[in-house]
């Protein structure tokens, strides 16, 4: 069912945990850090450069002053959708709306730039039409997930800064297990980029 799922990247948010401690002029999204494959890229390079190459439907949803993010996102094939608010549920629904066509979605945060492809793939072969795929590490849920087509209207009609766990009610929550910590790692503070899972 992959071939018709779409990536949402979600890189609206100010970040601002990580700014109070690395400045204010400082964005986490192009913040160096070393991948899980070695390499030195930005945060949301990495976040990218992590997704399977079959999921070739994708957005990035991220405000106008974000002109590097949007550069990066372009070239590794995003569609960019633009808003105007920093809250999740604003850019889920965003993002949804642009490609609500599809039979599902994957919710991908921008600032989680250690995440295993396979993960990824792993989560993508639960999405159903009625089904939520959720990755779950160490018996945590993590990122990204996945909505099946049923969840459209939920989606879409999400707004300000909750996300889409209202939904998880709604229908069959799939939980995938992955063995990942990346799926649990977000980087919300400098230190948080280097990745170092106990």
């Amino acid at each position: 069912m992959s071939e018709s799922i779409g990536v949402i990247v979600l890189a609206a948010g100010l970040g601002s945990r990580f700014r109070q401690v690395a400045g204010a002029d400082k964005d986490k999204l192009l913040a160096d850090c070393t991948g899980r494959d070695g390499a030195v890229r930005s945060v949301i390079e990495q976040t990218l450069v992590n997704l399977p190459a079959a999921l070739d439907k994708r957005v990035l949803v991220t405000t106008a002053d974000r002109p590097q993010v949007i550069r990066m996102a372009q070239a590794y094939g995003c569609e960019i959708v633009m808003i105007e608010s920093t809250g999740m549920g604003d850019s889920i629904a965003a993002g949804v709306t642009a490609c609500q066509q599809l039979d599902g979605w994957l919710m991908v945060l921008g600032d989680m730039p250690f995440i295993l492809p396979s993960s990824i793939e792993q989560v993508v072969a639960g999405i159903g039409d009625d089904r939520i795929s959720v990755p779950v590490q160490s018996g945590e849920y993590g990122h990204p997930v996945g909505f099946g087509r049923n969840f459209a209207a939920g989606l879409m009609e999400l707004s300000g800064d909750r996300g889409a766990k209202s939904l998880f009610a709604q229908g069959r929550v799939v939980e995938v297990i992955v063995d990942d910590p990346g799926v649990v790692w977000d980087v919300d503070v400098p230190q948080s980029l280097i990745f170092n899972p106990a």
